[in-house]
């Protein structure tokens, strides 16, 4: 499994992502679950995914030839997407990926619908910002359909969610500062680590300051990151002596 968070506040945007998948306690490996895109001084991209690696993996190839064909002035055919550094809004680059996802799940449906477990499906959440537009958060589902993020939901989650969560709903709002919203991503992935061995470290980390078109952070989070430890200890610490003084 997996956990990935996008936040967006009036400041900006914060994505965090770990990097564990599993097919059983026995078979655990790691795989980069974030992407970014950026074009200096007019858009920057990232996409997080979950769910079906296969799937993740064909649609995150179809996004990368388009871009790549576009750039070289090649003649692509039918199935070919344009690219997502060009699309002219932040909707239409989420409609892209929902179109790659669907182009995936209906090549491989009679392979996937033999599967033991039949799950085919991904999820994947996409963020950032083009000049001339806000920055934008959107949840893409396996259909190829989409929610976007907006005052009164400002973060999306992927993956094993529940225990990251409480956190969020209590302290995320729009006029949360950027640094607040990536100390609570980071709270957040802490809360989902202890409670859940399906989601493991190292993390990626990216931060998008609005108006930028370039991230701020981009960091991989080792286990024996000294910061992110001391966040750890420091949530827990409050968290025991908070419960201890409520009678």
């Amino acid at each position: 499994m997996t956990y990935c968070v996008g936040l967006m506040v009036n400041e900006g945007l914060v994505f965090l992502s770990d990097t564990r998948t599993n097919a059983g306690v026995d078979n655990i490996a790691r795989y980069r679950k974030m992407f970014t895109w950026t074009t200096p001084g007019e858009r920057a991209l990232v996409l997080m995914t979950a769910g079906n690696l296969a799937t993740s993996q064909a649609v995150l190839s179809l996004i990368t030839e388009g871009i790549e064909a576009e750039a070289a002035g090649v003649e692509t055919g039918e199935e070919a997407l344009p690219s997502i550094l060009t699309a002219p809004s932040m909707f239409r680059t989420a409609e892209i990926i929902g179109e790659a996802m669907v182009m995936v799940q209906n090549k491989y449906r009679r392979a996937f619908e033999q599967m033991s477990n039949g799950n085919s499906g991904a999820t994947m959440i996409l963020g950032g910002q083009r000049q001339g537009g806000a920055p934008r958060l959107f949840l893409i589902y396996p259909e190829g359909n989409f929610i976007e993020a907006a005052e009164d939901t400002p973060f999306l989650q992927i993956g094993e969610h529940k225990y990251g969560k409480p956190i969020l709903d209590r302290v995320i709002t729009m006029r949360t500062p950027l640094a607040e919203a990536r100390k609570a991503a980071l709270l957040s992935m802490d809360s989902t680590l202890r409670s859940n061995l399906s989601v493991g470290m190292p993390l990626d980390l990216t931060v998008l300051p609005r108006d930028a078109y370039a991230f701020s952070e981009q960091t991989r989070i080792e286990p024996e990151d000294a910061g992110f430890r001391q966040l750890s200890d420091a949530w827990s610490t409050a968290l025991r002596d908070a419960f201890q003084t409520i009678s």
